[in-house]
């Protein structure tokens, strides 16, 4: 193999894992427009191969998008003004290792949610850390399990129908 042959090869891996890294960041993304947009039969699409992994330590999965889709239902408010929880969730620092075997792939990341209501000025109501596992099927990234793990919290009330 000649040095320009050498050089091909591995910029067209390169290429490939960074196609891997952007299709896996873009699912974190949807995830986010889906949840801020209200639409949280879409949000829980995402997850209809995948499950939920309790972040606090107690082992409570939970799987199936009728069962992620209760989840959310019951926990996030949604306002009839406009159809949606009033949040932006702005997803950062991405760390996104694909396996060898190039179908299974982890991702760790963080997030903060906004808020803003007629009586709730913009702020901050909680920064969680995001533990994903990916699989790759039929050519493309798909969530096999998300673990959030709550961090800082601010004022909830005006986001949450249940406590955390």
């Amino acid at each position: 193999m000649c040095f320009i042959e050498s050089l091909f090869i591995k910029s067209k891996w390169r290429f490939r894992v960074s196609s891997d890294s952007y299709e896996i960041q873009s699912l974190l993304y949807e995830y986010a427009f889906h949840l801020d947009s209200g639409d949280l039969q879409e949000m829980a699409n995402m997850f209809a191969h995948a499950k939920f992994v309790a972040g606090d330590g107690s082992g409570v999965e939970i799987s199936g998008v009728e069962n992620i889709l209760k989840l959310y239902r019951e926990h996030t408010r949604i306002y009839s003004d406009d159809g949606t929880p009033h949040t932006q969730h702005v997803t950062t620092n991405a760390i996104v290792k694909v396996e060898p075997d190039d179908v299974h792939a982890e991702c760790k990341s963080y997030a903060i949610v906004f808020q803003s209501a007629d009586d709730f000025p913009i702020q901050p109501i909680i920064g969680v850390q995001y533990f994903d596992k990916f699989e790759k099927n039929d050519g493309s990234w798909r969530f096999s399990e998300r673990k959030i793990v709550s961090r800082l919290f601010g004022d909830l009330s005006k986001h949450l129908l249940k406590s955390i």
